[in-house]
């Protein structure tokens, strides 16, 4: 069965793109969240994978610092310094902190990236509190950045993409109390707006506000926020086929773990909505909870059904959508390159 890394291949030179702009904010991150209060800070940076619980340097991987990458890129297409970005930087990775944190609790999930979530670690209230500084010191860093002629701005786009965001987890949350079939069941239109909010919204607030603290027009600040909004979607529907094939060495969650809470997922949806997706809704109908051998053979209907092509189609689509987009905004070559490098492999998801 062909893994979505195989089904979908990255461009080799996206981890040092990535590396590249994590060295770069490192120690601005590291200096906003040591000035929250102690406790609070040692939850964020375990949360940020900076250290361990009690405070003891991190022995596992980080997070990749997509947002953050996308932020400085955004900054040096628009034809300012990667440096201009950084505020925009910090301020994405912390508001996408925050909502991993928030999550993990609405959704029980007790791993992220293959060790306890904040909230496994230190408790639900601790993470909550820990999520609310996050949220706020992220419009702290934007109201103290350098470029103060642009703050008021980028405030407003980090505040509406945090709008977008919490409406597109209702509606990931309330799909899960709606049928699989049926009239009330949810549609792949439906899924791709609730992508787009959750996920898309803070890519393309990333490369806008990258793009807006150096000065870009607006045009062009808008190019790049509808660019990150459909890489959103892509994203997120690798992330679907992750949480269904993917290897857990890889994503740090286990197996089929989507499937077996029940999440509407685009591979799941689309299969349903096939010809051969019968059986598949036969067994999704036939029991609240699917234990092991269900949870395989639901992986089995759906990749039968056709819903794993689909699904890559869907998210090639948007690709394609967002590179078009970069194609006609007036970018610098050179770090519009490296932009299409980092937009592929984050939907490729092999990074």
């Amino acid at each position: 069965m062909t893994s979505p890394r195989t089904a979908l291949t990255a461009p080799p030179a996206a981890p040092e793109i990535l590396e590249r702009c994590r060295e770069l904010v490192a120690p601005a991150l590291a200096e906003a969240i040591d000035g929250l209060h102690p406790w609070v800070a040692e939850m964020a940076g375990y949360a940020l994978g900076r250290c361990e619980v009690g405070g003891a340097p991190a022995t596992h991987r980080q997070g990749k610092g997509v947002r953050q990458a996308l932020a400085v890129l955004g900054a040096e297409a628009a034809g300012g310094s990667a440096e201009a970005g950084v505020p925009g930087a910090v301020a994405v990775e912390l508001l996408h902190t925050f909502s991993l944190l928030h999550d993990d609790i609405m959704d029980g999930d007790a791993l992220r990236r293959g060790r306890p979530a904040v909230w496994k670690a230190y408790g639900t209230g601790p993470a909550v509190l820990t999520g609310d500084a996050l949220f706020a010191l992220a419009v702290e860093t934007l109201t103290a950045a350098p470029a103060t002629s642009h703050a008021a701005a980028a405030v407003r786009r980090l505040t509406r993409a945090s709008r977008d965001l919490v409406r597109g987890q209702a509606d990931d949350l309330l799909f899960a109390h709606r049928p699989w079939t049926g009239p009330d069941a949810v549609s792949a239109g439906e899924y791709e707006a609730m992508a787009e909010h959750k996920t898309g919204a803070l890519l393309g607030c990333a490369l806008a506000l990258g793009a807006g603290l150096a000065g870009a027009p607006r045009e062009t600040a808008a190019a790049l926020d509808r660019a990150g909004r459909h890489l959103g979607v892509a994203f997120q529907i690798a992330d679907d086929l992750l949480g269904i094939w993917g290897d857990p060495a890889v994503t740090g969650k286990p197996v089929h773990g989507d499937l077996r809470h029940g999440k509407k997922t685009l591979p799941v949806l689309a299969a349903l909505a096939a010809p051969g997706g019968s059986p598949l809704a036969e067994l999704l109908t036939s029991t609240a909870v699917l234990d092991d051998g269900a949870v395989r053979r639901a992986a089995t209907l759906v990749e039968r059904a056709g819903g794993r092509s689909a699904a890559l189609g869907a998210a090639r689509r948007h690709l394609t959508a967002a590179d078009t987009l970069l194609a006609g905004a007036s970018l610098a070559p050179r770090p519009a390159a490296d932009l299409r490098t980092l937009l592929s492999s984050l939907a490729h998801r092999t990074i």
